[in-house]
């Protein structure tokens, strides 16, 4: 369907070089230019060469040459192929109780996979307040008062009122 709408200009008809010209969409995409190279079967758009698929400018250059598209598809895309595959004949698997002994033992490990770590713990930013002094005491989290520490303070705490 996209092929439809482009427009091809030949370049080079002996080395197969077309450029193709997608046009505008109502969502104000498109309008790009492609070098198709045949011979090399390779196009601009960066489709055809990783999927081995002809792309839509392919097609419609094809279109326009009045050439076959299927001689641009891999082999093993074809539906020959496909019905050559499933030619043969399959057999069944018999259950278990079938399967003949093996003279050994096959045995399995798990993969050795390493233990993801835990989410890292995020930085707050310390201000001046995070530093204390080395050299003082330091200070009852319950009385605030230095010398001792809450396990062994004797103060009452704050009161709650």
């Amino acid at each position: 369907m996209k092929s439809r709408e482009h427009k091809v200009t030949t370049y080079n008809l002996q080395e197969g070089i077309y450029m193709v010209k997608s046009p505008i969409r109502v969502s104000g995409t498109g309008n790009n230019v492609y070098t198709l190279r045949l011979n090399n079967k390779s196009c601009s758009c960066g489709k055809w060469q990783p999927y081995t698929l002809p792309c839509s400018h392919v097609l419609v250059v094809c279109r326009e040459n009045g050439s076959r598209t299927d001689t641009y598809v891999p082999e093993i895309y074809l539906r020959q192929t496909y019905r050559r595959t499933y030619q043969t004949n399959f057999h069944p698997v018999l259950s278990e109780n079938f399967w003949r002994d093996v003279p050994f033992n096959l045995t399995f490990y798990p993969p050795n996979m390493k233990k993801e770590r835990d989410r890292k713990q995020g930085k707050r930013f310390q201000g001046e307040m995070d530093y204390r002094n080395p050299n003082s005491p330091p200070r009852c989290g319950r009385c605030r008062i230095p010398g001792h520490n809450r396990k062994n303070c004797n103060n009452p705490g704050p009161s709650n009122v």
